[in-house]
C-alpha cells in the first residue's frame, strides 16, 4: 500500500495520480476557497481500475465551505467506490455510493466572527446571541484561552455585553454554556454529522467526529 499526495509523482501508477487529481477537482468544486490541500490515497491502481479505492486521507488549510471559514481540516475515510469514466475524461471524480468520513475541523475566532456575519450564518449567530446573552444581533465572536466570547450590544449602550462560553460535545452536537449563569444553547446539526469531541485550545475551536457523504 502506498500513500500518494496530489500533484506529486505517483509510484502506484498514472491511474492513482489521475484519481488524486480528480478528487482535488471535486473538493475544490464543493468549496468556495481552499488555500492548501494535500490528498493521500491508499490502495493500488489495479483495485482502482475495478472501481474501488482503499481509503483517502486529506489535510487542508484556510477552507471556505458554504460561507463558513475553516482554519484547518484533517479527514480520512475507508474504502469508497469511484466511477472511472469521469477520470478518463479529466473531470472531477464521480462517487458511486455514500461513504463515511472521520476527522477534525478547526476554526479561528476571527474566521467564526466573519462567518457569522454572512447571510448564510447570520441567523445562527443571532440565535446564539439571543439564547446566551438575551440580546440580538450578534456583534462579534472571539476566542479567549479555552473559551468562546460572544458579544452583543444592548439598545442605546456603547459598551458591549459579553458572555464567556464553554464548549463541549453532547448528544452528537455542540453544546454552548455560559460560564456565568445557566444560559445554554445547542448548535443545530445536520443529521449526517455526529460530533464526538468539541473543545477550545491554542486559539482555535476544534470539532471532531464523523459525517456521512452522499454523491
Amino acid at each position: 500500500m502506498r500513500d500518494t499526495p496530489a500533484g506529486e509523482a505517483n509510484p502506484a501508477g498514472p491511474v492513482m495520480a489521475l484519481l488524486a487529481r480528480g478528487l482535488e477537482l471535486w473538493l475544490r468544486q464543493q468549496c468556495e476557497a481552499i488555500e492548501r490541500l494535500e490528498i493521500r490515497l491508499e490502495g493500488s491502481g489495479l483495485r482502482l481500475l475495478r472501481g474501488r479505492l482503499d481509503g483517502v486521507r486529506l489535510r487542508a488549510r484556510r477552507v471556505i465551505y458554504q460561507a463558513m471559514e475553516i482554519e484547518e481540516v484533517e479527514l480520512h475515510c475507508d474504502s469508497i467506490q469511484v466511477r472511472m469514466g469521469s477520470l478518463v475524461r479529466n473531470q472531477a471524480v464521480q462517487l458511486e455510493q455514500p461513504f463515511r468520513i472521520q476527522g477534525q475541523v478547526s476554526f479561528s475566532g476571527d474566521g467564526l466572527s466573519r462567518s457569522m456575519s454572512t447571510p448564510a450564518w447570520r441567523g445562527l449567530g443571532d440565535g446564539l446571541a439571543d439564547e446566551l446573552l438575551g440580546l440580538t444581533p450578534l456583534a462579534g465572536l472571539r476566542i479567549r484561552e479555552d473559551r468562546l466570547v460572544l458579544r452583543a450590544f444592548a439598545r442605546g449602550d456603547r459598551e458591549p455585553v459579553e458572555c464567556e462560553v464553554e464548549v463541549r460535545a453532547e448528544g452528537g452536537t455542540v453544546e454552548l454554556r455560559c460560564t456565568e449563569g445557566t444560559p445554554q444553547a445547542r448548535l443545530p446539526m445536520d443529521a449526517n454529522i455526529h460530533i464526538e469531541r468539541a473543545e477550545v485550545g491554542a486559539g482555535l475551536l476544534h470539532l471532531e467526529g464523523e459525517a456521512r457523504v452522499s454523491p
